[in-house]
């Protein structure tokens, strides 16, 4: 089957999902510089096809013209027919060059992609590697300041402790004291005897 440009214009290409691919856009403008060279191709095929067929026709009036005499032209009429197989293959080797052309941009778009995509990955992995130093810097620096901070509020906490326990024991023997002279207090009007008032 034969290809034509209007082939190579409704030609509809599966997207292809979570894969690497190319992006639409640009193949399609791409496909649409390959159909105006075809086109061009073509229209260059037919003009050069119309020109042979004009050439053999006006050279088959011109020999049916001439008479007997000039037997030996053939010879030239037969230059103009290896012409149209020259110039006939001429737009295929223009198809088959940007055919080439094609594959090469591609390739070279490919290899584009694949360095771009290399670069990205090592990229990216650089700055993860650096975020995730940086990160466990400051979580050891982080880890520093809380055992230091630690340290100071358990000095602290002791000292309170420390504090209480003095403070209970200054209570207790204070408290202690004052029930003591209260007993000697409380035993020594208990031997007086108590005076009648109002008696």
């Amino acid at each position: 089957m034969a290809l034509t440009p209007d082939d190579v214009v409704t030609k509809q290409f599966q997207h292809v999902r979570f894969k690497e691919g190319f992006d639409p856009d640009e193949v399609d403008d791409f496909l649409d510089e390959i159909v105006v060279e075809w086109r061009k191709t073509i229209a260059e095929n037919e003009e050069l096809k119309a020109k042979v067929a004009a050439l053999e026709s006006g050279e088959s009036t011109s020999a049916a013209t001439a008479a007997a005499p000039v037997a030996e032209v053939p010879a030239p009429a037969s230059e103009p027919t290896p012409q149209p197989a020259a110039d006939g293959g001429s737009p295929s080797a223009a198809s088959a060059g940007i055919i080439e052309l094609a594959q090469r941009l591609h390739d070279e778009h490919v290899a584009e992609g694949r360095a771009k995509r290399d670069q990205l990955i090592s990229d990216a992995q650089a700055q993860a590697a650096s975020i995730v130093s940086e990160a466990e810097a400051r979580g050891r620096d982080e880890i520093a300041r809380l055992e230091k901070e630690r340290g100071v509020l358990e000095g602290r906490i002791s000292e309170l402790r420390q504090f209480e326990r003095d403070y209970r024991t200054q209570l207790r023997s204070y408290i202690e004291g004052h029930l003591r002279d209260l007993d000697a207090s409380s035993t020594s009007t208990g031997s007086a005897p108590v005076p009648a008032v109002g008696l």
